[in-house]
C-alpha cells in the first residue's frame, strides 16, 4: 500500500525518474507494445450486436496534484487507431495542457477521417482548476478558441466514480437535501495542496453546467455543454460497481478483513479514507444497436445517462406540450422523441402559445435492486443580470407524502438493517413517471434541466464487509446511502 501511494504521489508532482519515464514514452518499443496489446484487447473481444469494446486510453494530466484526467475513446477500429499512438502528458511528445490534447484529437480526425472524443473526470480532485472560468491554470485567459475546442471535443463528463462523485457539493448547493453523497473534499489527487472553499466551484458538474450559460453569453460557445457519464475507474479490470461486491480501486483494496484499515492517501495536509471510495459507477447510453459507431455517436449527441451502481432505466424528454396521457399511453418513449428531445438536446423554439417547456421523465429501478424514492428536476440558469442560480424540483415520489410549502418532501423512511447488510423494498415504488412544467420559466433565460432519480436507503459497501468479515464499521462513515442516477441536460435558449 505504501508503495501505491508513494508512486502516485511521485507521478503527481511530475518526479518520476526521466530514464524510466523514457522506456515508457512515445517511440519506445514498450510504449508501442502496450499500445498494440490495447487495440489487440479490444478487437478480440468486441462482438458487433452482443459486446462492444471501445478502443481508447487515458490521458493522465496531473498539474502539481491537481486532476485533469481525460478518457479518449475512439470510434474506430484498428485500422485507424494503429495510425497512432496514445498521447502522453510529459514533453516532448506530450503535455499536460487540453488544448495540446484537443490538437492531437483534431490532428487525428484529420489524418485516418475518423472520430475520437474526450471526457473529463474528477474534477474534485483538481483544485478548482478542471472548469475554468476566467483563465485555465497556465494562466491563459479563455477565449473564443479555448470555449470552441472544448466544447467540440469533451461531449460527456464523468460525473461519479470510485474517487468520489461530481454532480455538486454542499457548499455550492446549500439547499440541496441530496448534496453531500461521495463527497471528496479534502484536497487534490495527492493531498500535496489542502482544499479550500474557492475551489469547488471550479471542480462540479452543476456548477460548471451554470457557468458554460454564462460563458456562452460572454464568448457565443458553451465550453461545458456535456452529457453525464459515469465509470469506476478502478484498476482492476473487474466492473465491480454493485455495494454487495465491491473490488476496490486496485488490488490492496480488494475485499479483505483489513481492507477498510488503508488510507486511500494521508499526509499532513489530510487523510481520505478507505472507506471513502464510492462503488461507482455506469454510464447507460441510448444507442440504436450495441456496436462502436452507434454507441459513439449517442455519446457524442449525449443521449446517455450515469448512475451509481444500480441498473436503473431511465428516460428524459424536454418539449412544449407533454401530457399525462403520454406517459399513460404506456409508449412514452415515443411519444417523447415524437413531440420533443431526449436527453442531451436543445429544446426547439416555442410554438405559438406556449408558455413554458414541459418535460417527460420516466424511471424503472433495478430489476435486483432497491425501489425508488423519488424523481427530481435540477434547473439552473443565467439572469438578466449574468448570475447564475440553480434549484431542485420533487416532480415524482412513491407513497403518500405531500410537498411542504417550500416544495420540500418528507423522507421515505429507512428498512436498511446494519447487522445483516440488508434491506426490504417494502417502501419507495418500482416504478416512477412524471410531466413537469417549468412553473418559474423566463422565456429571456437560458436554462438547463437534468432529472435526477433517488433510490430508498441500502448499505454501502463497507457494511457488506463488516457483516462478513465480523469487523467494525469506521466510527465516521455513514451507515446508509440513496444511491442515484443523472440523466444529461436538456438545454434551453431564448
Amino acid at each position: 500500500m505504501n508503495t501505491t501511494l508513494d508512486l502516485i504521489a511521485t507521478f503527481s508532482q511530475g518526479k518520476v525518474d526521466p530514464e524510466m519515464f523514457a522506456n515508457y514514452s512515445p517511440g519506445s518499443r514498450r510504449y508501442a507494445t502496450i499500445w498494440d496489446e490495447v487495440i489487440n484487447a479490444a478487437e478480440e473481444f468486441n462482438d458487433p450486436g452482443e459486446f462492444t469494446a471501445l478502443i481508447g486510453f487515458e490521458w493522465t494530466s496531473l498539474v502539481k496534484g491537481g486532476n485533469m484526467h481525460r478518457n479518449v475513446i475512439f470510434r474506430d477500429g484498428a485500422d485507424r487507431a494503429r495510425q497512432v499512438v496514445a498521447y502522453t502528458t510529459f514533453p516532448p511528445m506530450g503535455s499536460t495542457d487540453p488544448l495540446d490534447l484537443y490538437k492531437y484529437l483534431e490532428d487525428y480526425e484529420k489524418r485516418t477521417n475518423g472520430a475520437i472524443m474526450a471526457l473529463a473526470h474528477n474534477g474534485n480532485l483538481s483544485n478548482g482548476i478542471m472548469f475554468p472560468v476566467d483563465a485555465q491554470y497556465t494562466g491563459k485567459k479563455l477565449d473564443k478558441f479555448y470555449v470552441e475546442q472544448r466544447a467540440k471535443w469533451e461531449r460527456m463528463y464523468e460525473i461519479t466514480q470510485i474517487k468520489g462523485d461530481g454532480e455538486t457539493h454542499p457548499f455550492l448547493s446549500p439547499d440541496d437535501e441530496f448534496a453531500d453523497y461521495g463527497t471528496w473534499d479534502v484536497g487534490n489527487l495527492d493531498l500535496s495542496e489542502a482544499k479550500t472553499n474557492d475551489m469547488l466551484a471550479g471542480e462540479y458538474a452543476r456548477e460548471a453546467l451554470k457557468n458554460g450559460l454564462a460563458l456562452e453569453k460572454k464568448l457565443g460557445t458553451n465550453p461545458y455543454k456535456f452529457g453525464f457519464s459515469g465509470a469506476t475507474d478502478s484498476h482492476t479490470s473487474l466492473t465491480t460497481a454493485e455495494e454487495s461486491n465491491f473490488f476496490g480501486k486496485h488490488t490492496g483494496y480488494e475485499p479483505s478483513p483489513e481492507r477498510l484499515t488503508h488510507s486511500f492517501m494521508k499526509n499532513e495536509n489530510g487523510e481520505l479514507f478507505s472507506w471513502q471510495q464510492v462503488a461507482s459507477g455506469y454510464t447507460a447510453v441510448w444507442a440504436h444497436e450495441n456496436t462502436r459507431a452507434s454507441i459513439f455517436d449517442a455519446m457524442d449527441r449525449k443521449e446517455i445517462y450515469a448512475t451509481t451502481g444500480p441498473r436503473m432505466m431511465v428516460r428524459f424528454f424536454g418539449g412544449w406540450d407533454y401530457t399525462e396521457g403520454d406517459i399513460n399511453s404506456r409508449e412514452p418513449a415515443f411519444r417523447g422523441y415524437e413531440k420533443g428531445v431526449p436527453m442531451g438536446g436543445d429544446i426547439p423554439p416555442a410554438p405559438e402559445g406556449a408558455k413554458a417547456p414541459s418535460f417527460m421523465v420516466i424511471a424503472l429501478r433495478d430489476p435486483i435492486g432497491a425501489n425508488l424514492d423519488r424523481i427530481q428536476i435540477i434547473k439552473g440558469w443565467l439572469d438578466s443580470a449574468g448570475k447564475t442560480h440553480e434549484k431542485v424540483y420533487n416532480v415524482a415520489w412513491s407513497g403518500g407524502r405531500k410537498l411542504d410549502a417550500k416544495g420540500k418532501l418528507p423522507a421515505v423512511g429507512n428498512t436498511v438493517d446494519v447487522p445483516s447488510a440488508t434491506w426490504t423494498n417494502t417502501i419507495g415504488a418500482s416504478e416512477l413517471a412524471a410531466v413537469w412544467t417549468d412553473p418559474d420559466f423566463d422565456p429571456a433565460e437560458s436554462a438547463f434541466y437534468y432529472a435526477r432519480v433517488i433510490e430508498i436507503p441500502t448499505p454501502p459497501w463497507y457494511v457488506y464487509d463488516a457483516f462478513r468479515f465480523g469487523i467494525e464499521i469506521p466510527k465516521d462513515a455513514p451507515k446508509r446511502q440513496q444511491e442515484r442516477a443523472y440523466t444529461s441536460p436538456i438545454w434551453y435558449a431564448p
